[in-house]
């Protein structure tokens, strides 16, 4: 008696797990969507001069660099990305114009703090950006402005950089936040899935490995931590000079 109630209940047991799993939902109860599963870190540079930030939310990850052509020492990078995450992005709107938008109000804080400031006039920062969009086809819309880098890694697929640098040779930032200039942002959208991973880093991490190591890098690793593990082991062998920011994220279900 007591094996077949036994039997039974494994048995209810499998109905219930195959009818969860692949039946039709009920109404009201929750889908599952696609998320960010991201780790960042920053490696600080031996100038001992804090430079870069970096946020993670649910659908929105941030980095940003405040040394490329600013005062060291300036909160550049926490004031762009404060104006990011009081901008919601990831609920504004889903239009690549809304990231435009986005980092033309961390441009304003920038430029502001920077003239009311006589003694920060040259107060700059990067910024880069994603926000994941999960609807009935999932993409990434990003945006990307100074010397840092995005770059979509595709499930079994090579890396593919995103965004392209706004310096040439190590020399100025062409665009910025907190410029003279009017703000042009580099934007735009690509569609992910699953098992794809996005990679963001600042410029003092393409310094310090160079990009053909540093793409290397971004598929070692099963889950994203073990990827910031391996990077942050060549970081500390490579010693850079600046903050070396490094963020990757997963999109899983």
């Amino acid at each position: 008696m007591t094996l077949f109630v036994i039997s039974f209940l494994i048995g209810c047991l499998s109905v219930m797990t195959v009818r969860g799993k692949r039946g039709n939902w009920p109404p009201g109860l929750p889908v599952t969507r696609p998320r960010l599963v991201a780790v960042g870190g920053t490696y600080e540079g031996t100038r001992g001069q804090a430079s870069d930030a970096y946020v993670i939310q649910e659908r929105l990850v941030a980095a940003a660099d405040g040394t490329a052509g600013a005062e060291p020492g300036h909160p550049a990078a926490a004031l762009a990305l404060g104006a990011v995450v009081a901008a919601r992005p990831q609920r504004a709107g889903t239009r690549v114009q809304d990231l435009d938008e986005c980092a033309q109000a961390a441009h304003r804080a920038v430029r502001t703090a920077a003239l009311r400031d006589p003694a920060a006039p040259g107060l700059v920062s990067t910024l880069d950006m994603i926000v994941l969009d999960p609807g009935e086809s999932p993409c990434l819309r990003f945006a990307h402005v100074g010397n840092g880098a995005i770059w979509h890694c595709a499930k079994d697929a090579a890396p593919v950089p995103l965004t392209t640098s706004h310096s040439f040779d190590n020399g100025p930032l062409l665009r910025g936040l907190g410029l003279p200039a009017a703000l042009n942002p580099e934007v735009g959208t690509v569609p992910i899935r699953p098992g794809d991973r996005v990679v963001i880093v600042t410029h003092g991490v393409i310094q310090a490995l160079g990009a053909q190591r540093m793409t290397e890098l971004f598929t070692e690793g099963a889950s994203p931590m073990a990827c910031l593990d391996r990077m942050y082991d060549e970081l500390a062998a490579a010693e850079p000079k600046e903050d070396a920011t490094v963020i990757v994220a997963d999109v899983a279900l």
